[in-house]
């Protein structure tokens, strides 16, 4: 019950923070994106002070055994940069750019009824679908060649 509720208050917290900050607003996100054009830098601040604070709580959680729950530490250790990632990061940064949502604040933007944020939640799903299907074909293939 403790883990439910401090995940319903970090939730609550990101979610008031992304509506604050603009960044559930794709206007002001594509703003910020357009370095071209009519560039809007305020959403930079936002992002130095995300940077800020997981660096901060990185530190923290690298000396740290188990969490503030009692819950063992799991921190990602690899350092790979590989194609799956450069080609993740790259899906990530156009879908970004053309829709103005990322995954948090697109969901925060679905909770204000926002039709376009149901639009990338569903194409963002279906992507994740795609993703488990390519990965367990992947998997079958390594499988049947290692049999």
């Amino acid at each position: 019950m403790r883990t439910l509720l401090f995940a319903f208050v970090s939730g609550l917290i990101f979610g008031l923070g992304l509506l604050v900050s603009g960044m559930a607003n794709p206007a002001k996100v594509l703003g910020f994106l357009d370095l071209a054009g009519a560039w809007d830098p305020s959403l930079a601040l936002v992002m130095v002070g995300a940077i800020l604070v997981g660096l901060f709580g990185f530190t923290v959680a690298r000396r740290r055994r188990t969490s503030l729950l009692g819950h063992p530490m799991r921190l990602p250790d690899s350092t790979v940069i590989d194609r799956r990632l450069v080609i993740g990061g790259l899906l990530f940064g156009v879908g970004w750019g053309l829709a103005g949502f990322c995954p948090g604040p697109a969901m925060v933007a679905l909770g204000a009824g926002k039709a376009k944020a149901l639009i990338f939640v569903v194409a963002m799903v279906g992507g994740m679908v795609l993703f488990q299907v390519f990965q367990s074909l992947e998997q079958r293939q390594h499988r049947t060649v290692g049999s």
